[in-house]
């Protein structure tokens, strides 16, 4: 794998991270209610989506690997463009349903790049 792909699916795995990490023990109502929690795991979002979208450039067969691949780079774009269509249930489904698989595939393809 190259190493700017590899750069790349890392900056995904972190953000993915810190999202999961910052809403874990909340509920959506939390999450409704603290307008710093949105802003951080959109912002979050906007990396992943971003770091997608870069990989999907320079690595269209890597980034093509991660489900709904397009959607996220499309969820990304929604957030810095679209900002005020931001619907937080949808915004919150994601970060408590979905970004666990993101997580996954990102960091089995990061383990599977490692090995020569």
């Amino acid at each position: 794998m190259r190493l700017e792909s590899a750069k790349l699916l890392e900056d995904i795995r972190l953000a993915a991270t810190d999202a999961i990490e910052m809403v874990q023990g909340k509920d959506y109502h939390a999450f409704l209610g603290s307008k710093q929690l949105r802003y951080a795991v959109e912002r979050c979002f906007e990396i992943a989506g971003e770091a997608l979208s870069q990989l999907n450039k320079i690595d269209p067969a890597t980034a093509q690997q991660i489900t709904d691949w397009k959607a996220i780079i499309g969820f990304r774009n929604v957030l810095v463009h679209g900002y005020a269509a931001v619907h937080h249930d949808k915004t919150w489904d994601i970060a408590v349903t979905e970004l666990p698989l993101l997580l996954n595939e990102v960091t089995a393809l990061l383990a599977a790049g490692s090995h020569p």
